[in-house]
């Protein structure tokens, strides 16, 4: 008999009424929305008034300055932080009249660093995303159960590692994990708050790629929040652009991406060219003139 259990991780978002208007021909591929979406930590005013549409089986990525409200976004949409106005809509319904097992079973959230507990072995992590499908702390863990573990190893190419303990893998390979366990989860949708962070290059791109696949094998709706503006245009079909709570750009990376934005938005100057392999948009920053110190 095997049991498991999950965490209740978290993250938010939503749009303004001009994007929301400009987007509602998305209504009908849409699985999470929001509407007048107002969130508050300790009642300073975090996001204002947005309405948001993510369309059905697309990768979105938040971008934008450290605390413009990406996180705060990411755990509205999670039901981790309740609106102080408005409603988030996961598949039509209002997200805070369903239950926590009803919207686990539709949503998968992985929260940026997540510390696996001293010896808990992969699977076992992986085997956590199995809770809400868990009746009672009584009931036996099923077949699907584990063909679920099973699939969500084989996907995240972790059977080899899967007795390993999670903290003494390296970072790509503890995030593959992580995202393993969502998988095994079997939503619909997956919403990441910056699942890059802390990883090396070869790691980042390796957890990238992986992300992709679930995307256009699998089409599963992805939000992930990004810092890396190149990497967001590579790996993303939409982008949201956010600064202090407010979303300043929303659409395609080609439509999104440009100087004037980048300006806008992040306050840095920079040139826009086409990425020389896969041919999205590029960010390259522009350098500054020197200073000049006196001699005195």
């Amino acid at each position: 008999m095997r049991f498991a259990s999950i965490s209740r991780f978290a993250a938010s978002y939503a749009l303004s009424d001009h994007l929301f208007l400009q987007s509602e021909s998305l209504m009908d591929n849409t699985v999470l929305e929001t509407q007048h979406l107002s969130l508050a930590y300790d009642g300073k005013p975090i996001i204002s008034g947005l309405n948001l549409l993510i369309p059905t089986g697309q990768i979105t990525a938040l971008v934008g300055p450290n605390g413009c409200g990406k996180s705060t976004l990411l755990r509205g949409l999670a039901r981790l932080l309740k609106p102080h106005i408005g409603t988030v809509y996961l598949n039509g319904a209002d997200i805070f009249r369903q239950s926590t097992t009803k919207v686990a079973q539709q949503l998968g959230i992985l929260p940026q660093g997540p510390v696996a507990p001293e010896g808990l072995t992969v699977r076992d992590l992986v085997a956590q995303g199995r809770y809400p499908y868990q009746k009672s702390w009584l009931q036996s863990w099923t077949t699907e159960d584990e063909r679920q573990v099973r699939k969500a190893l084989t996907t995240t190419d972790l059977n080899e590692l899967a007795d390993r303990a999670v903290d003494t893998l390296s970072g790509g390979q503890k995030q593959r994990a992580w995202i393993a366990m969502t998988l095994a989860q079997d939503t619909q949708i997956l919403l990441l708050d910056e699942p890059t962070t802390f990883l090396d290059l070869a790691h980042q791109v390796e957890v990238l790629e992986l992300l992709w696949d679930l995307n256009q094998l699998e089409e599963r709706t992805i939000v992930m929040v990004l810092h890396d503006l190149n990497q967001a245009c590579r790996y993303a079909h939409q982008l949201i652009a956010l600064r202090d709570g407010a979303v300043m750009a929303y659409g395609t990376p080609a439509d999104v991406m440009t100087e004037e934005m980048v300006q806008e938005v992040f306050g840095l100057a920079c040139r826009i060219v086409p990425d020389p392999v896969m041919g999205t948009p590029w960010c390259v920053p522009l350098r500054r003139e020197p200073h000049k110190y006196s001699q005195d």
